[in-house]
């Protein structure tokens, strides 16, 4: 469902509403209000009454004559909400569930988190076409693109390598352009997923985004194999890469991005279905505002955390 699209087609219903009533049907309103009302001025003057009942009179009168219409209030009244909501999240900030492990322990399933929608440029809404650009991802962001091998599905994961860059995984390290990734052991990590109880290392890695470090956390189970090379798929580009049982090289083409999931061994991205072009991008994550577990649980862990 593309909340994007029926969010602009209701503002632009409820516009045409609000245009029509305030300057077409409202002075119309306002003009038979005030002509009903003089008319009742001159009966009471002709007829006379109590002072104090004739002024209760008026007031009732004036008031039904300045209500608006039933549909005036359930359309026209909700597009100053309504356009300011879609220009926030076109623009602005946006809010995405997550719905998968696969960014585990960065993000959990649950999370509501905002992303920052003008982070990569000025993208027109529902075309997604950029018009003004304001930047680039860094190695080591989290950003919502939409998937290349269905771009109606928005999925979430960090860059980690941009374009030109020759990206290397190896027995589990990663390697840009011949560098390695620091990476310092932090314990174990482990969640539920469905009935079955998860566990992995915990990693901290730290990338370099444009000169500056960036650490994060990552889960890896030293049981897994670095690549399933039956989940390899055939991708534009998958020419750019060498597979072996230790791992994979890349080199990312001009104008496209390669990510993965935090949670390396349990994460469906670029390693299997290939780049992301830079005009599926969507934005960066920044911020969790939500978690309802996090919440019903009193722990307050999540909610108001950034996203790094």
């Amino acid at each position: 469902m593309n909340f994007a699209l029926i969010l602009f087609v209701l503002s632009v219903l409820t516009g045409i509403a609000w245009v029509l009533d305030k300057f077409a049907l409202a002075p119309r309103r306002a003009a038979a209000a005030r002509a009903a009302l003089t008319s009742f001025d001159e009966r009471i003057r002709r007829e006379g009454g109590d002072a104090k009942a004739v002024a209760a009179e008026r007031a009732t009168l004036a008031e039904h004559l300045a209500a608006s219409p039933a549909w005036v209030e359930y359309t026209a009244s909700f597009f100053p909400v309504l356009i300011a909501v879609f220009l926030l999240r076109s623009f602005v900030a946006e809010p995405f569930k997550i719905p998968s492990s696969s960014m585990r322990p960065t993000l959990e399933v649950g999370d509501f988190i905002l992303v920052n929608k003008f982070a990569y440029g000025i993208r027109l809404p529902i075309i997604e076409k950029k018009i003004i650009d304001l930047g680039m991802p860094q190695h080591g962001d989290v950003v919502v693109f939409r998937y290349p091998l269905d771009p109606s599905v928005d999925y979430i994961k960090r860059v980690i390598g941009l374009p030109g860059d020759v990206v290397e995984y190896r027995d589990k390290k990663l390697a840009i352009n011949g560098n390695p990734l620091p990476q310092v052991a932090d314990g174990t990590y482990g969640w539920l997923e469905g009935m079955r109880f998860e566990e992995t290392q915990k990693v901290q890695e730290t990338a370099n985004a444009g000169g500056v470090p960036k650490s994060y956390d990552i889960a890896v189970n030293a049981l897994a194999p670095p690549i399933q090379p039956g989940n390899v798929r055939a991708f534009p580009g998958r020419d750019n890469c060498e597979y072996n049982e230790r791992g994979f090289t890349c080199r990312v083409p001009p104008g496209e991005y390669f990510m993965m999931g935090d949670n390396r061994d349990f994460s469906d991205d670029s390693r299997y279905w290939g780049f992301v072009p830079d005009a599926n991008l969507r934005g960066r994550a920044f911020f969790i505002w939500f978690n309802w577990d996090d919440i019903v649980n009193g722990a307050f862990k999540r909610v108001g955390r950034g996203v790094h």
